[in-house]
């Protein structure tokens, strides 16, 4: 079942590392509640294309099917028959480890796509609509120690400080696909940008041996709130070609390109002495730069069993910027010029599909099976300091079943991959993915002719 965590906090951005100059090693020692990672600038950011393409490593940003809606490449929603949706959910699970030992581990469920396409004009003009994911934060680490406090600093007071964020970033795509020709297809979208993302620090003091709070300190909650919208657009073009290398082979080279934007919001800081909000509220207005994104792929069909995908994205983030200030409470996780915490990222994946009946529509059930298998590999777009990169290695995999109702076929997906690595006092991420998705397509809008 879906997380009522997950869904109900897409909610809070740019704070989502409080106290971003705390070193991930301190983090390491405690328990966590997902990815420390995801404590950086955006939070985690959620690439999805196709459930077909989810299986093949991700991209799919030249895959043409009449069984998808692939949101990657606005370009491909030209190329359809039917009216289709896609829904799907992903369960995940996330083990953390810091110089060898285990310290956190997160299990949870979360609405990975809602896809929507219909033509205008069959396989000339079509429609696409979907709402996914396009950031996700979610952590809790705890940070433990001593302080010297009293005259002379002769007393030693512990303390407890914890970080938690959630929330994360959603989009609304919707576009039109246009084929020019046998060969070129263009489209274009409109993306929505909208979420919250939320930041706590909540801090404890004890005196060695004795409990309760000592005289003279005071816990505190900190708490702060982003939230952010903005608009901005694609454009993609997809290019086909036949009998490049044997008779009855093809070839798709697909390009995508996202336009850089402003996200406007505001942020709500909360300080308070116990769980009781609105001890104090200030609330101030800010605007985030988010970079371009170029995405590229191609897809080799040698027949109509095989496809061979390969595809890549960048994106500069080390030119975005925040204008939310910096302070020495709670420095933000997204600095000003982005030159703190923020590099460029860019993904690069692989992936085979076989289906064993090609064409063949009465064949058998498991000859009309899809099985497909991909890996990837990513830098991340965050980092905890100036010298250490993140970097991703996953493989993918899944099976797409065909049903006994027509144009519905049901994905499987499943994926396994680390994150990070517990050199130079970082922690390590070893993540479990799983996803179902369903897709559903009927000829819709047809003319009855009489005979």
């Amino acid at each position: 079942m879906i997380s009522r965590r997950s869904l109900g906090v897409a909610h809070a951005l740019l704070c989502a590392a409080l106290l971003a100059f705390l070193p991930l090693s301190v983090q390491a020692q405690s328990t966590g509640d997902g990815s420390i990672y995801s404590r950086f600038g955006l939070g985690l950011l959620q690439d999805f294309s196709s459930s077909r393409s989810q299986a093949l490593g991700g991209g799919g940003y030249a895959l043409r099917s009449l069984n998808y809606n692939p949101a990657g490449n606005p370009a491909l929603w030209s190329d359809q028959v039917f009216t289709r949706a896609n829904i799907g959910a992903s369960f995940q699970t996330i083990s953390t480890s810091g110089d060898g030992q285990q310290t956190s581990q997160l299990t949870a469920g979360n609405l990975e796509s809602v896809q929507f396409s219909f033509p205008l004009y069959e396989r000339s003009l079509g429609v696409g609509l979907v709402f996914q994911p396009y950031s996700r934060s979610n952590y809790k680490t705890l940070r433990q120690g001593q302080i010297a406090t009293g005259p002379n600093r002769a007393d030693t007071l512990n303390y407890q400080t914890q970080f938690e964020g959630i929330g994360g970033l959603q989009t609304i795509r919707g576009g039109l696909g246009w084929t020019i020709n046998e060969t070129v297809r263009v489209g274009a979208s409109l993306d929505v940008i909208f979420g919250i993302i939320e930041a706590q620090r909540s801090t404890r003091f004890t005196r060695p041996g004795l409990t309760g709070t000592p005289s003279g300190t005071r816990d505190a909650i900190l708490t702060d709130g982003t939230r952010l919208s903005g608009v901005t657009g694609s454009f993609g073009s997809h290019f086909s070609f036949a009998d490049v290398f044997a008779e009855d082979d093809a070839l798709s080279i697909g390009v995508a390109f996202s336009l850089p934007t402003t996200l406007n919001g505001e942020r709500v800081r909360t300080i308070d002495e116990s769980l009781a909000r609105d001890t104090l509220g200030t609330e101030v207005e800010g605007e985030v730069d988010l970079p371009w994104e170029l995405r590229a792929g191609l897809a080799y069909h040698p027949d109509a069993r095989w496809s061979l995908v390969l595809d890549g994205l960048y994106a500069p983030w080390s030119t975005a910027s925040s204008s939310f200030d910096t302070d020495q409470a709670a420095p933000s996780p997204f600095p000003v010029g982005g030159n703190r915490t923020l590099t460029d990222r860019w993904r690069a994946s692989v992936g085979a599909e076989i289906v064993p009946a090609g064409e063949d529509e009465l064949a058998g059930y498991f000859a009309r099976t899809g099985y497909r298998l991909g890996a990837y590999a990513e830098k991340l777009y965050v980092r905890p300091d100036l010298d250490t990169n993140v970097h991703v290695l996953a493989a993918t995999g899944g099976f797409s079943l065909p049903t006994s109702i027509s144009g519905t076929r049901v994905d499987l997906n499943a994926s396994v991959g680390t994150r990070g690595t517990t050199e130079d006092n970082l922690v390590r991420d070893v993540f479990y993915r799983f996803s179902v998705h369903v897709s559903i397509g009927e000829r819709w809008f047809q003319e009855r002719k009489l005979r």
